[in-house]
């Protein structure tokens, strides 16, 4: 059975021989079709393989097991790679739309701008086709083994092919209606710039929040709460404190049970909730309990 590290690698490699390939062959149609969206998709593939790197140096290193210098483990490291991801996104979408609106100002300045060929269209239905795969593929994988970088890089795979429905309307449209209407194609660029800084804002929202130690959503503390409270003995949970690490959270939190129970059996009791919450969030989990009696 293959590791979470092994699933990570083995679905990463995969979406990075994709990008790899998309990236010459829109290049070259770009290139050979005359078309500025396209060249603007292919900057985007760049990023995309770029990112993959990315995540297989970060994961790697998340992957590590606690030591005596990180003794929360090496979780940030997917966290660090999520924002790297989403920094690559807004450098793409600044680019697209940088790209696009020089097009549409040449438009606007009566410059009669040459209509794509039918290449490039070809080209951007193909990475339609693929890079949706790859996303459904990876965020699937991604949500198995709980990787939020490896999350972060499915949206990236979905802001290509989003990227590239852009880009064939524009072309499309375009090549169908003649130079005319030529400015579709850099109108369609900036669509997508728009499109994918949305994707990347998420992401470093995501990534922000876990760096600056923000505590888990309301619905999840209250399902904490809710398990600790399955122990008919347990009451008043209190200084309740999460936040996540990586792959994995951390919950910090008092409680009380009766004051006249032996300390082994306070034990037992706070080894059967450490249990019973590691089963509802992962077996890896950091939880510290302070028992305190009933006042």
């Amino acid at each position: 059975m293959q590791t979470r590290e092994q699933r990570i690698y083995k679905v990463t490699l995969t979406g990075s021989i994709i990008n790899m390939v998309l990236l010459v062959l829109k290049f070259a149609a770009g290139i050979l079709g005359n078309s500025a969206a396209m060249v603007a998709d292919a900057v985007h593939s760049l990023s995309d393989f770029l990112t993959d790197i990315v995540v297989l140096a970060f994961v790697k290193l998340s992957s590590k097991p606690a030591d005596k210098d990180h003794d929360y483990g090496h979780g940030k490291y997917e966290t660090i790679a999520t924002s790297f991801i989403g920094m690559a996104l807004v450098t793409v979408a600044v680019m697209l739309g940088w790209n696009g609106a020089q097009k549409i100002l040449q438009a606007v300045q009566g410059e009669r701008l040459q209509s794509p060929g039918l290449i490039a269209f070809v080209a951007a239905v193909v990475s339609i086709v693929l890079k949706e795969w790859v996303f459904r593929i990876t965020r699937k994988v991604a949500r198995e083994v709980n990787s939020q970088a490896l999350e972060a890089n499915a949206w990236h795979h979905r802001s290509d092919a989003l990227s590239s429905i852009g880009t064939a309307m524009g072309i499309g449209g375009a090549v169908l209606l003649g130079n005319n209407w030529a400015v579709l194609d850099p109108l369609a660029a900036i669509a997508v710039s728009v499109l994918i800084f949305i994707t990347a804002f998420r992401l470093l929202r995501q990534a922000s929040g876990e760096l600056l130690e923000e505590s888990l959503p309301k619905e999840t503390e209250d399902k904490i709460e809710q398990i600790v409270y399955q122990d008919p003995l347990a009451s008043d949970v209190h200084n309740l404190h999460t936040r996540r690490i990586g792959s994995i959270i951390a919950i910090e939190m008092h409680l009380r049970l009766p004051g006249d129970i032996s300390l082994s059996e306070s034990h037992t009791h706070a080894t059967e909730l450490e249990k019973r919450l590691r089963e509802e969030f992962g077996a890896g989990t950091h939880i510290m309990l302070h028992i305190e009696p009933v006042k």
